[in-house]
């Protein structure tokens, strides 16, 4: 296929994404609110079970928070 047949196939699908653009804000503000809750708790019971179970989504939320924080704001990455 060339690519001008790619294009005009791709054309009748549109890409929705998981989360709307409308929903990002909320979204991020959410995952960074667990965030901040789950780091406390980590900080509060440290110990080597904890790191699976606090600290690995502690920073997976912060991590995704941020990046919708930053897409809802406007700024792209």
């Amino acid at each position: 296929m060339s690519l001008i047949e790619v294009w005009e196939a791709t054309s009748a699908n549109p890409y929705y994404p998981l989360i709307s653009k409308d929903a990002q804000f909320s979204v991020g503000f959410t995952l960074l609110l667990s965030a901040i809750i789950l780091t406390g708790l980590f900080g509060l019971n440290r110990s080597l079970l904890n790191i699976p179970l606090l600290g690995v989504p502690a920073s997976l939320a912060i991590a995704f928070g941020s990046v919708f924080m930053i897409c809802a704001v406007g700024v792209y990455v």
